[in-house]
């Protein structure tokens, strides 16, 4: 089965870890609620099973704070750099997946050619 981790809010498992993609299976109690917080380069994906789960995001370009609440089959996606927290209405399953999108990793100061 799952290698649960239990936290305040319910329990985790990883349920798949490879290269630049992870999987989460999240139980989350009712009213239990992760920390306000961001990731620097990955996008998190919130994708839920059974239940509800609120997901607010503080938007950084702009003085808005934005909630949405999701049942099942629903999704929603928080890019990189975006505080956010989620919160169950209810006894709630989702999956988190997270992912970093390889960016270009070369940079040119000249151009070849032939002599």
């Amino acid at each position: 089965m799952f290698n649960l981790q239990g936290k305040v809010w319910g329990n985790t498992a990883e349920i798949f870890s490879r290269n630049n993609v992870e999987v989460h299976r999240i139980e989350v109690v009712p009213g239990g609620f992760c920390s306000k917080h961001r990731h620097n380069s990955k996008f998190n994906a919130f994708f839920v099973e059974s239940g509800a789960l609120e997901v607010t995001v503080w938007k950084g370009e702009y003085d808005l704070v934005d909630k949405t609440i999701l049942g099942g089959g629903d999704y929603t996606i928080v890019p990189p750099g975006e505080f956010h927290q989620f919160r169950a209405t209810n006894p709630t399953v989702a999956y988190e997946i997270y992912w970093v999108t390889l960016t270009k990793d070369i940079e040119r100061d000249s151009v070849g050619g032939i002599d």
